[in-house]
C-alpha cells in the first residue's frame, strides 16, 4: 500500500478543481420533490461518475425521483449519500457559493454537496474501481421513502458501506446515530360558532394541546437521551369558528430501538382527553439506531490509513442526528458515516465547509476504499 502516501499530494493538488466543482453542483439545485431540478442535478452527477469510474449510472428512478447507482459485480464497498437539499428552488439566488479564505458557504454546500466532490475525486485517485459501487439517492431530506429498497438492496451486496455525509465541525467521523420516527396525530372535533354557541363545538384545539403536553412527558426525565418533539401544528378554520381538525407533527430519537419501540407504542395508544374528539395517529418507526459496534472494525482501518498519510488521529462520534447509514447498520452490514466534508451548519443559512479540508478528507476516503476493495484484503 505504499502508493497511498502519494494520495494526499495528488488530492491537494485537485483542491482549486474540487472547488470549482462544489461550486457546479450548489448552483445545480436540488429541492425535494423538484424533478425538474433533480432530473438536471442528476445528469452532472451522472457524467461525474461515469468519468472516475469508466461506467455509466444506472439511473432508478422511483415515482418518478432519479437516484443514481453505479453498481459493481463484486461489491466489497458501497459509497452512499445524496444529493437533495432542503433548500427550496431560488435560494441560490440569494445566497450563492461564496468563498472566503478556506470557507465556502452556500445552500446544501456541507449537506451533502462537497461530500460527492470529495467522493468522485477520491475515485479518480485510484487505479482500481471495478469493486467499488456508488449510491446517489435525491429524497434522504425527505426520509428516503423511494430510495430505501433499493440503499438496502446494494448494503446487502457489499462487505462495508461508507456515507459520506459531513464529519463533525471538528473533523470526527460518525460511528453511531440516534434512531428517529416521525408521526402525524390528528385530532377531530366538532365545529361551531365561537362567539354564539361554542359549547355546542368540541374544541381540535384544545385537544390537541392536551396531546402536545402527553408526548413531551413521553421524553421528559429519560436520562438515555430520547426525545419526542411536537413540531409542526395545523388546526381551525377561521377566527370565530371551534376548530374541528388539527393536525400535529411528532419528531422522535432515541439510541436503542426499544426506546423507539416505546415511544411507537406510546403514541399509537393516544386517547382523547375531550368527550367526543377523536385521536388517529400515523407514521411508524423510521429509522432504528445506528450502533458503534459494527463501525468500530471500519474506524480502526480508517485510524490506520490517516496515520500512513500523516494525517491528524482520527475519532469517532455518536451524533444525534439519523442519516441512509442508519438504514444500513440494521442490516447488520459494517458501516462508517461521516466520511464527507468537514463543516456545520446544515439546514441552516450559516452552512458552511472546510476547503482546507477538502483534500485531506479526499486522501482518506480514497485510502480507505482502496484499503477495504482491494482483492487479497477478503
Amino acid at each position: 500500500m505504499d502508493h497511498q502516501r502519494d494520495l494526499l499530494g495528488a488530492a491537494t493538488k485537485l483542491r482549486a478543481e474540487m472547488v470549482d466543482r462544489l461550486g457546479d453542483l450548489v448552483a445545480a439545485e436540488s429541492a425535494p420533490g423538484d424533478l425538474p431540478h433533480l432530473e438536471s442535478c442528476a445528469d452532472l452527477l451522472a457524467g461525474w461518475g461515469e468519468q472516475v469510474l469508466g461506467r455509466p449510472a444506472e439511473r432508478v428512478v422511483v415515482d418518478g425521483l432519479p437516484h443514481l447507482l453505479w453498481p459493481a459485480a463484486r461489491q466489497r464497498v458501497l459509497l452512499l449519500g445524496h444529493f437533495d437539499t432542503v433548500f427550496p428552488i431560488g435560494t441560490v439566488r440569494s445566497r450563492p457559493f461564496t468563498v472566503r479564505g478556506d470557507v465556502a458557504t452556500g445552500p446544501g454546500v456541507c449537506d451533502m454537496k462537497a461530500g460527492i466532490v470529495q467522493m468522485f475525486t477520491a475515485l479518480g485517485l485510484l487505479a482500481d474501481t471495478s469493486t467499488v459501487g456508488v449510491l446517489l439517492t435525491c429524497d434522504e431530506e425527505t426520509g428516503s421513502g423511494t430510495s430505501r429498497p433499493l440503499i438496502e438492496r446494494e448494503a446487502l451486496r457489499s462487505d462495508a458501506v461508507l456515507v459520506c455525509e459531513a464529519a463533525t465541525p471538528q473533523g470526527e467521523v460518525k460511528v453511531a446515530r440516534k434512531g428517529g420516527s416521525v408521526y402525524r396525530v390528528i385530532v377531530q372535533g366538532r365545529a361551531a360558532h365561537a362567539g354564539v354557541e361554542p359549547q355546542r363545538g368540541v374544541n381540535a384545539t384544545v385537544e390537541v394541546a392536551h396531546q402536545i403536553l402527553t408526548l413531551r412527558a413521553l421524553g421528559a426525565g429519560h436520562s438515555g437521551g430520547t426525545s419526542v418533539t411536537p413540531t409542526l401544528l395545523a388546526a381551525g378554520t377561521t377566527t370565530n369558528t371551534v376548530p374541528e381538525l388539527a393536525s400535529l407533527a411528532v419528531d422522535v430519537r432515541a439510541w436503542t430501538s426499544a426506546e423507539l419501540e416505546r415511544i411507537d407504542r406510546a403514541i399509537h395508544e393516544l386517547v382523547p382527553f375531550l368527550p367526543e374528539a377523536t385521536v388517529a395517529v400515523e407514521g411508524r418507526i423510521g429509522r432504528h439506531p445506528m450502533p458503534a459496534e459494527l463501525a468500530r472494525p471500519l474506524l480502526e482501518t480508517a485510524r490506520s490509513v490517516a496515520d500512513r498519510l500523516g494525517l491528524p488521529a482520527l475519532t469517532g462520534a455518536h451524533v444525534a442526528g439519523a442519516s441512509d447509514g442508519n438504514f444500513t447498520a440494521a442490516l447488520g452490514v459494517p458501516t462508517l458515516d461521516g466520511l464527507g466534508a468537514v463543516g456545520g451548519g446544515a439546514h441552516a443559512r450559516d452552512e458552511y465547509v472546510r476547503l482546507d479540508r477538502m483534500p485531506e478528507r479526499t486522501a482518506l476516503l480514497a485510502g480507505l476504499v482502496d484499503q477495504l476493495s482491494t482483492k487479497d484484503n477478503s
